[in-house]
This record gives structure tokens, sequence and C-alpha cells, in this order.
């Protein structure tokens, strides 16, 4: 499988924020978001057995595992494999993926972090919309938030997929310095179509402690 980096830090997103983890960041994705954030996982990288992927990861002697991308599901076969044999050796595993490809193929022990891409990146005509019929009620929905636009899309996608009767989490998360944090604070506060649903604004930690340009952070 191509690797672009495995690296030990700080989970900045989701509900595990905060949290040490190790990430898997595969190469290639099939989308082109407008604000994407890592552009240097579209081509290189290092070919890698998945054997030799599972042994560095527990040289840190974290369980916390993240495999993300890119977009991990490329590799589909390879990332599957990955994903099954890190939940067999005890690891929490979060998968994260854009949300453009089934995701169906993934261990139902790992907790999907699924992107649901909004209008302002670009590639809203791609999501693969079987996906949120197929949660897992660990799994965690992720709306990147440009612009109210966008927070109006998610909030159509909410009711539209019922995710106030699923016990997934639902994380909007705002484009860096693209959209005010007060305003996308107001918007999730007085949004009645969030009512009984667990909403959580998230901010991307890791750029708040070591900058958004700094990779394998």
């Amino acid at each position: 499988m191509r690797i672009t980096e495995i690296f030990y830090s700080i989970q900045g997103e989701s509900s595990f924020a905060g949290a040490p983890c190790v990430f898997v960041r595969l190469t290639w994705c099939n989308l082109r978001c407008s604000w994407c954030d890592s552009e240097y996982t579209f081509a290189g990288g290092t070919e890698m057995s998945v054997d030799e992927v599972i042994e560095q990861v527990r040289s840190y002697g974290c369980k916390l595992v993240e495999v993300t991308g890119g977009e991990p599901l490329v590799q589909k076969r390879e990332c599957a494999e990955l994903v099954t044999r890190l939940c067999d050796e005890g690891f929490t595993v979060l998968i994260e993926t854009g949300g453009g490809l089934d995701a169906s193929i993934l261990d139902a022990r790992a907790i999907k972090i699924l992107d649901v891409k909004c209008p302002g990146s670009g590639e809203a005509e791609r999501n693969f919309w079987l996906n949120l019929e197929r949660l897992n009620p660990l799994d965690e929905i992720k709306f990147v938030i440009k612009d109210r636009t966008d927070f109006d899309f998610a909030l159509e996608v909410i009711e539209k997929y019922r995710l106030s009767q699923r016990q997934s989490q639902v994380l909007f998360s705002p484009v860096w310095e693209a959209v005010e944090l007060k305003e996308l604070a107001d918007w999730i506060l007085h949004s009645d179509v969030l009512t009984g649903v667990r909403a959580r604004m998230q901010l991307q930690l890791h750029k708040y402690i070591w900058g958004p340009d700094v990779k394998g952070v």
C-alpha cells in the first residue's frame, strides 16, 4: 500500500480531539476540495506492506489509531485489511473518509469519521449517500463549513437522513480562516434542526498548536 506518512501526535478533530493518537496517512485522493489542506498526499508516498505499517504503529505504544489520507478508501483492499488487523490487535481504529466512496467494506468495529461534502468544497455532487444509510452507532459525520450556504446544506442532510434518530455524532468543522467561529457557534446554538442531534462544533486543534502548514503533527 502507498503511505504518505505515519506519525504520533495529538488527535486534532472528532470526539477524540486532544487524545494521543497514531496517524497512518495513505496516499492518493479521488476528490479535489477547494479548501483541502493535504494536497501533498495526492502523489508520491512510500510503498509499504500492511505488516510493515502495523509494526510501525505498534512502536508508538498507543492504542488509538487513525487511518486517513488523502482518501484511504482509494486503496480499498489494503485499507480494509489494515483496519481489520488493527481491530484484531485491540486498537481503537478511526478511519477518516471523504464520503465519496463506499465505506461498507470497512470492519464494523472501526469508527468511521465520514466527511459529507458541502457546496463550498466544490465536491458535493460526489457524496456517496448510501454511506449515511449504513452508519454504525459510534460513527461520526463531519460537515466542513465554509459559509451559511454550507451550514444550511448540512441541516438539510441531517433532516433527510434522520440523523436526530441515530446515535452518531455530528461534527461541524469551520474551514480555516473562512468563517467566523462565533458566527458558526451562533448558527449551531440557534438551529431547531439540531434538537435531539448529538452535534458539536469542532476546531482543528492541531492547527492551533503547531500552525496550519506543519505536516506530520
